[in-house]
């Protein structure tokens, strides 16, 4: 297998900071001839076996201030509605909380899920609230597309980030109103059922491509008795041998199937995550001839207090008042010229040249995707 090309995150223009990254740039450069084989069933799903997404409204308790504020008068008539619950009444036009925001709980059971199965909850702000960080969830009830009450979410919000704000200076990293809480959903009603096996059944594949249909079709007739056949890109039939007639027989069958191993198509696309900074280059990805001009656009506004005494008996009062100052940096790097590259690792070299920050590479990533240099398929996340 050959090596992957060695790049660095730090250009040689000095952008050193590039260690405390807000984006991982994840190369994946081996050639597909070269690549670690792949499981089916890890590249296809069994049809009727789609995730059932669950959805619920609760709140966010126990955060330092950054909770909803005034605009969100949604979240103290809910706060109000669940202490009633509790014997305790108040009157929500009179409360004042930062310490609460009100959030949209989200999930997937896959089907098969039974009873007591737990999943990971992700947890997005609905108000104005500065960050969920330090915050835990309040017992929500999550409901299924039709409306029927099937799980149960609460616990401690992870946000992966933190967002600090002081006298209107603010220091954050990534997203912070958006968090997890790692097996925080508990199934209290059966997931969607899964199908009984048949003698014929559908592979789909989680990316559709026809050249790797060929491939799954192919790995199937050589190691199996049965026949598979491609329908199109995503869908590949496979047809179970005679001799396999009851249900065990059936699902031992599709076991046996999904751990043959094929080997995957070399990804020609770009995938960008803006809330996170990160990118990730497949070892498809092509770039062609480019010139590229990039400049950094840093507006900074400092306020501080200042006083005004008035001179000996004068009779003058003494006066507080607040200063602006507000200066603009517009550094760029001109015109640079970008040659041909045709590996992953070349592109990776290529764009450390700029020695641009890392947010400013996903800017570059789009336009050069508008300008017909960047040939991949530029995904955003």
């Amino acid at each position: 297998m050959p090596n992957a090309p060695e790049f660095s995150l730090e250009s040689s223009t000095g952008y050193s900071d590039m260690r405390r990254i807000l984006l991982l740039l994840i190369v994946l450069a081996p050639l597909a001839s070269g690549l670690a084989q792949v499981r089916i069933r890890d590249l296809t799903t069994y049809p009727n076996t789609t995730p059932v997404t669950l959805t619920g409204y609760g709140l966010v308790v126990g955060l330092a201030g950054t909770g909803d504020g005034s605009k969100s008068t949604f979240t103290p008539q809910t706060f109000a509605a669940m202490l009633k619950n509790y014997g305790i009444q108040v009157d929500p036009t009179a409360l004042k909380l930062k310490n609460v925001a009100a959030v949209m709980v989200t999930c997937e059971v896959q089907p098969g899920s039974h009873t007591g199965a737990r999943t990971d909850a992700l947890v997005s702000s609905l108000g104005d609230a500065n960050s969920l960080q330090g915050g835990t969830l309040l017992r929500t009830v999550l409901l299924d597309p039709w409306g029927k009450a099937v799980a149960e979410s609460q616990g401690p919000v992870s946000i992966g980030g933190f967002n600090f704000e002081s006298s209107g200076s603010r220091v954050s990293r990534n997203h912070a109103l958006v968090g997890r809480i790692p097996d925080g959903v508990v199934l209290y009603e059966n997931g969607p059922a899964l199908p009984a096996p048949a003698d014929t059944f559908v592979l789909n594949l989680r990316q559709p491509d026809l050249q790797l249909s060929v491939r799954i079709a192919k790995a199937i007739n050589a190691a199996n008795d049965g026949f598979a056949e491609v329908r199109d890109a995503a869908t590949v039939v496979v047809h179970a041998p005679k001799e396999v007639t009851t249900n065990t027989d059936r699902l031992a069958f599709q076991s046996e199937i999904g751990e043959l191993s094929v080997t995957p198509v070399a990804s020609d696309r770009v995938v960008i995550n803006e809330r996170t900074g990160t990118i990730v280059v497949g070892a498809a990805v092509v770039l062609m001839p480019a010139a590229v001009a990039h400049g950094n656009l840093t507006v900074e506004i400092t306020d501080r207090a200042a006083v005004s005494q008035p001179g000996a008996f004068s009779q003058g009062q003494t006066i507080s008042e607040r200063q602006s100052k507000i200066s603009i940096d517009n550094a760029g790097t001109g015109l640079l010229e970008m040659n041909a590259a045709a590996s992953a690792g070349d592109v990776a070299r290529a764009l450390n040249a700029l020695g641009v920050s890392p947010r400013d590479m996903i800017a570059i990533f789009q336009g050069l995707k508008e300008a017909g240099s960047l040939q991949a398929e530029l995904v955003i996340i």
